[in-house]
């Protein structure tokens, strides 16, 4: 059986590979046809030499080109896209329509045509410009970026046109894509039209590049590697933390996405005014996607009355009458049983669900726990396992001081939302609980679950350890996430030919903000 060729150095080659693995359809449980390579360190050194070659055209290359490649990959990704929603579909079991077709792959090339239009204009360069002192100061390009890319977007976050290679071919580096085991033949196709785009651009071949797989010790060996700028991980705790110490002990930055179960508090005065409502939307927050969103809804923090408890009845209700959706891989169910079985051990109750289905393909009944609040406070860690799935865990608290002892206990999240009166009853307890939420989440949420994450100059898709791996950074929002993958660059007394454009005293698209002595501007220096 043929194996499918990784592409390297501009060019689609058999992969030095030491094992095959094949993709399985979710829905089914069976294997699909094509054959793909896990890499020998071979294919990593060869795409490293590459990458590194590419960087320093890449280095000089004008913005406009950077942006016609994304453009163009936008365009060529339109053209594919019934066969690329069929693939992801194949390989994910989420929905073809709205999920992939109506709402991730318009998404992809959304943010796409974002980075485009990031590169031409320049702000997010963030140009400062002392001409007292003749310093100046731009980001620029770090170099050769590694984007691992996660089992439950095949699109939007795909290693290959996804948010994190966007920013990085933005900010002007080249991508060796590290394709998710789940997805490779969705991963393949989107290869393919980048590499098309970067050479319809006339950007060097190996602007993208693609493995399918390696072992974990060349995944190690491969973002510790000095040819390296960085490398965006998103995926498992466990998996990123061992790339993290790897890219850690070599000095080599890595931006982690990991695992976060973003909680998500209902004050009585919402229970009271629209108790259904939210029973509803938080149904339909958790089981969207079969609950395999980073931003699910994993951990509900309620206070004890007569309110909660018809609402933890009404949610387990329709629990139980929701069909369980597909999940999306053999090792997501896996896992899935371990973490319910986790957060049970550590004395959560499950009210409904709690085991895996006995119909074909990955299935998990969809499930609720509950547990008080001074029994989370007594295993606070346990009791934070993330279930990626369809699963979450009500705490009902005894009062705001418990409340605010719960949250004072949460790791870091990607986000938290707070539920109030709109009327104003909760207002006095909002303030006593905000603040106790808001250092532990990169976004917080007022009256709306936190599942939808817009691609928005002001969105932050961060958030502390654990959620990242680093607060100050963001995966979602565009110029911000350009900047992981860029260098602050200095320039004192360089004579005016040799700065960059974007530092020269003549703005050089117009459009840029720069700081010129205290005061942003898009005018010339002087002007």
């Amino acid at each position: 059986m043929a194996i499918q060729p990784v592409l390297i150095a501009g060019a689609w080659r058999p992969a030095n590979d030491s094992a095959t693995f094949q993709a399985a359809n979710p829905a089914t449980a069976q294997p699909l046809p094509e054959v793909f390579a896990v890499s020998r360190w071979e294919d990593c050194e060869a795409a490293l030499e590459a990458a590194a070659a590419a960087a320093a055209v890449l280095r000089h290359a004008p913005p406009e080109r950077l942006a016609a490649m994304l453009d163009r990959l936008a365009q060529r990704i339109e053209s594919r896209g019934e066969e690329l929603v069929e693939t992801a579909h194949a390989e994910t079991g989420l929905p073809k329509k709205p999920r992939l077709a109506d709402v991730e792959l318009p998404r992809t090339t959304d943010q796409l045509r974002q980075a485009a239009a990031a590169a031409r204009d320049g702000s997010w360069a963030m140009a400062t410009i002392d001409t007292r002192l003749n310093i100046r100061s731009c980001y620029r390009p770090l170099g050769p970026v590694c984007v691992f890319g996660p089992n439950n977007f095949p699109f939007a976050f795909n290693s290959v046109a996804g948010g994190d290679f966007a920013a990085a071919i933005a900010a002007g580096n080249p991508v060796i894509a590290k394709a998710n085991t789940s997805h490779p033949a969705t991963t393949r196709i989107l290869a393919q039209e980048a590499h098309q785009a970067a050479l319809e651009s006339d950007l060097p071949p190996a602007t993208v590049q693609l493995l399918y797989r390696t072992s974990h010790a060349d995944g190690r060996r491969l973002v510790a590697d000095p040819r390296g700028g960085a490398t965006a991980y998103t995926g498992s705790r466990a998996a990123g933390l061992e790339l993290k110490a790897a890219a850690d002990a070599a000095g080599r930055p890595i931006y982690l996405e990991l695992s976060s179960i973003n909680p998500v508090v209902v004050l009585p005065g919402a229970l009271a005014e629209r108790s259904d409502k939210i029973a509803e939307e938080f149904t339909t927050s958790c089981l969207l996607g079969t609950g395999q969103f980073c931003t699910n809804p994993g951990l509900v923090v309620l206070l004890a009355g007569a309110k909660t408890d018809e609402f933890v009845e009404a949610v387990a209700a329709r629990f139980r009458a929701a069909p369980a959706g597909t999940l999306l891989s053999a090792g997501v169910a896996r896992n899935l049983s371990a973490s319910v079985a986790q957060l049970a051990d550590a004395g959560a109750q499950i009210l409904v669900g709690g085991r895996p289905e006995t119909t074909g393909g990955y299935r998990f009944a969809n499930t609720l726990l509950k547990v008080a609040g001074e029994k989370f406070l007594a295993a606070p860690e346990k009791l934070q396992t993330e279930a990626f799935g369809n699963v979450s865990l009500f705490v009902v608290a005894r009062d705001a001081a418990e409340v605010a002892r719960v949250l004072d206990n949460l790791e870091g999240n990607l986000t938290g939302c707070v539920y109030s009166d709109t009327r104003g009853s909760d207002d006095g307890l909002y303030g006593t609980i905000a603040e106790h939420l808001r250092g532990r989440v990169g976004r917080l949420l007022n009256d709306k679950m936190p599942t939808g994450v817009a691609v928005s100059p002001a969105m932050n898709h961060g958030g502390p350890y654990p959620a990242t791996g680093h607060p100050g950074f963001t995966a979602v929002g565009i110029p911000a996430s350009l900047r992981r993958f860029a260098m602050l660059a200095c320039y004192d007394n360089v004579r005016p030919h040799r700065l960059p454009p974007l530092l020269a005293d003549r703005n050089p698209t117009g459009r840029a903000w720069r700081l010129i002595d205290g005061a942003w501007a898009q005018a010339n220096v002087g002007g």
